[in-house]
């Protein structure tokens, strides 16, 4: 893949090749039927008979229909044995694994909006009558230019929180779906919480299969964007999940694994955010490092605005592009705050970090996959902020 400035629009012409044709094999191409059992990997092609300085065949991977937008692809074929310059080490082909036990999937209940039909109701009354219509849609459109600005390295981008229940992974969700929606160069989600991480349950993923453990074995600088896809969960609107578990307990994912990953991916796609783990865990700390901006999940409760008080006032001693990229996420637990959250952000704001406040949404609250048709018309506005303020401080950090 190219390195150079246009390096999205040769990712998107390798993604328009493999799809231009879906029901069509070229020659020397290998593609999983219908029939592979999930848990088996594809068979190498056979090698090609001897002859005077034969030219490698490239290994091309044509990418699944648009129809099987959540599917689990299976695992590419090893390439030729005599393929110069490549060598793959064996990898084993985990089993596919569901993200939700069948049992439990029957016990949920149908989405709700995300505010009552009431309230959206006068909310669209009142905006019928006023002028707040025309400025929506030039804030949405302002929002939409900075995240659409283009990228010549992949910005990483950590999200990450002092406790568990502060709504780190909806804000990761949140990122991601609106980068993949604005934005037309591929987006990754990646989940470096292997505990009990609920990525993938938010994004609306049907099966689990290779992690990013096993990605740290398999990536090499030879692969193609669409050999890479081949390990990753296809999600709507051209973006990619590279879960951090199948929902085991106990997985566990080491500094070196999660620094190779990283290292090998950026330059496939233009964004990546991460769902890590709570601090001060070792991966979270270095996702933190590493990333070019950073999000800090909150609850707006006393508690909550407290201990992230004190962690960015620990982050002020760290070198000052640390704490100028870093923005907290104030996500609402309730209708009615125990807080003032206006002060609690301002008072957060004075230690040089930024501060979005994402208001309560019923639909968020639910705990289910997010869909963006549901949130309540705010809570839309606000992730659209969020991700844009979150973008603009990755392109000042290189």
């Amino acid at each position: 893949m190219s390195n150079a400035d246009n390096w999205q629009g040769d990712v998107l012409r390798d993604l328009r090749s493999a799809s231009a044709r879906p029901g069509q094999q070229q020659p020397q191409e290998r593609t999983s039927t219908p029939a592979q059992a999930p848990h088996q990997a594809p068979s190498p092609a056979p090698a090609p008979a001897p002859a005077p300085a034969p030219a490698p065949a490239p290994s091309v991977r044509v990418s699944p229909p648009p129809a099987a937008a959540h599917a689990v692809p299976s695992a590419p074929s090893p390439s030729p044995a005599g393929r110069p310059g490549r060598t793959r080490r064996p990898v084993h082909s985990p089993d596919s694994r569901p993200v939700v036990d069948g049992a439990l999937a029957g016990t949920a209940r149908r989405p709700v909006r995300g505010e009552p039909s009431a309230l959206r109701v006068s909310r669209a009354m009142r905006r019928l009558v006023s002028s707040s219509a025309a400025r929506e849609v030039a804030e949405l459109t302002h929002v939409a230019e900075f995240i659409q600005q283009p990228v010549t390295t992949g910005r990483q981008i950590a999200v990450t929180s002092i406790r568990g229940g502060a709504g780190k992974t909806t804000v990761a969700a949140l990122l991601g779906t609106a980068y993949a929606h604005y934005r037309q160069d591929p987006v990754l989600l990646v989940e470096a919480d292997p505990a009990l991480g609920s990525l993938p349950l938010r994004l609306g993923a049907d099966a689990l299969r290779w992690t990013t453990a096993d990605l740290a074995d398999i990536v090499e600088p030879q692969m193609s964007l669409l050999d890479v896809t081949g390990y990753l969960v296809q999600l709507p609107d051209n973006a990619w999940l590279l879960p951090g578990s199948q929902g085991r307990i106990g997985a566990m994912l080491d500094i070196s694994a999660y620094e190779r990953v990283m290292v090998a991916l950026r330059r496939y796609f233009g964004v990546t955010v991460v769902d890590c783990e709570t601090l001060p865990a070792e991966v979270a700390r270095v996702a933190l490092s590493a990333a070019q901006a950073r999000v800090l999940a909150a609850p707006a409760t006393l508690d909550g605005v407290t201990s992230t008080y004190a962690v960015l006032q620990w982050m002020q001693g760290l070198p000052r592009h640390m704490i100028a990229g870093t923005v907290v996420a104030l996500t609402g637990t309730a209708p009615r705050p125990g807080i003032d959250v206006a002060a609690a952000a301002e008072k957060l704001r004075s230690t040089g970090a930024a501060v979005h406040v994402l208001p309560h949404d019923r639909h968020l609250a639910a705990g289910g996959a997010l869909r963006t048709d549901l949130l309540a018309r705010p809570t839309r506005l606000a992730a659209a902020r969020l991700a844009a303020e979150v973008f603009q401080l990755s392109q000042k950090r290189r």
